[in-house]
């Protein structure tokens, strides 16, 4: 009985919902809720989408970058291999200018070598001339010496024939 009493005196209090004050304080507290809710949902989507974009700006910069990294690295190994070549080809042409170097050099001390000769077997062949002179003029020198002395003596001419014979036999005395 005391439960129905106390139904029936509850029923006679009863109020309705929006006459009780927890009601419009919860429905304060979703509307600020809501309100609150979609002021920092926005702030933080906000926030996120800067950052959303501030990420997507460095992939994009490193993108470019690696792509600035991977032309730079082909430029430089052309740049490489073209130096490669280059110095391969200088090689080549210093080889080339050495040889024929070699084969000038070779051919100069040819001519170098025949000229000296030339100028050897010239000499040699005045020193003989001067030579064949000097036995002409001594052999002169001794005939006439040997005449004068013919003439001077009256020699016959078997003794004439002697004297010219020794004079003959002199002569390589008389040269040195």
């Amino acid at each position: 009985m005391i439960g129905t009493a106390f139904a029936a005196e509850g029923a006679e209090h009863a109020e309705a919902f929006y006459q009780d004050p927890t009601f419009w304080v919860g429905v304060a507290f979703v509307i600020f809720v809501a309100l609150a809710g979609r002021t920092v949902w926005r702030a933080l989507a906000k926030i996120l989408d800067e950052r959303s974009h501030k990420i997507e700006a460095s992939l994009a910069e490193a993108e470019r970058l690696r792509h600035e990294a991977e032309a730079a690295l082909a430029d430089y190994q052309k740049k490489q291999r073209q130096a490669v070549k280059d110095a391969q080809a200088i090689v080549e042409q210093a080889k080339l200018e050495a040889e024929r170097m070699k084969v000038h050099g070779e051919e100069e001390l040819r001519k170098q070598l025949a000229l000296r000769e030339k100028q050897a077997m010239d000499r040699i062949a005045q020193a003989e001339q001067r030579a064949l002179a000097d036995v002409r003029n001594t052999a002169v020198d001794v005939a006439i010496a040997a005449t004068r002395a013919m003439l001077k003596d009256g020699i016959d001419a078997a003794k004439a024939k002697g004297l010219i014979d020794d004079a003959i036999v002199q002569l390589p005395k008389k040269m040195n």
